[in-house]
């Protein structure tokens, strides 16, 4: 149970970072339109694993992250924008972070790979970034991609679905699975 609870408390501490790294800005190739996503998430590294519910509201210059148990109880909310992080646990303890990619690789070993995230979710390559591998079926979609040493694989619930329905990325040092149960542009 304790190791559960540290690989949630790195996956949390990952998207933190993830939301507030550094060149993660409107100007940086960040979408301008936000979204907001509820699934399931399910991570696994090199000696821990973690699963629950995730929900995210993402707009242009903030998002807030909320992690939940398989059961429901929430886990940890996370809330970044302007170069500021915050994770807020259970028990009312708060971490803050600049940079995913540093808090991460050396903290838990792995790093999570939030910005190019936010365009996968969409079904679309994160721009600025080198794609390789790339595959799309016969409506022209993404289903397989690999950026900056991830790879990804897309999976669309119906035929006419522009946005895919489940993610499983795979670097090399951690194995995700995103499935998104709903995906919505942000209210008016």
């Amino acid at each position: 149970m304790r190791s559960l609870l540290r690989a949630g408390a790195a996956l949390c501490l990952a998207l933190v970072a993830a939301c507030a790294g550094e060149g993660v800005q409107p100007s940086a190739g960040r979408p301008a339109a936000g979204f907001d996503l509820g699934g399931r998430l399910a991570v696994r590294d090199r000696t821990h694993g973690f699963s629950g519910a995730l929900r995210w509201e993402s707009r242009a210059q903030h998002d807030v992250i909320w992690l939940s148990t398989p059961l429901g109880q929430s886990f940890a909310q996370l809330q970044a924008g302007a170069g500021n992080a915050t994770l807020t646990t259970a028990d009312g303890t708060q971490y803050r972070a600049r940079s995913i990619e540093s808090l991460t690789q050396s903290a838990w070993g792995w790093r999570f790979p939030v910005a190019p995230l936010r365009y996968w979710v969409r079904g679309m390559a994160a721009p600025g970034v080198v794609e390789e591998g790339t595959q799309r079926d016969s409506e022209g979609r993404l289903t397989r991609l690999t950026q900056d040493g991830w790879r990804v694989a897309f999976s669309y619930a119906q035929d006419s679905a522009a946005t895919p329905s489940r993610l499983d990325i795979a670097g090399d040092d951690a194995e995700i699975r995103l499935v998104i149960d709903r995906f919505e542009p942000p209210p008016s």
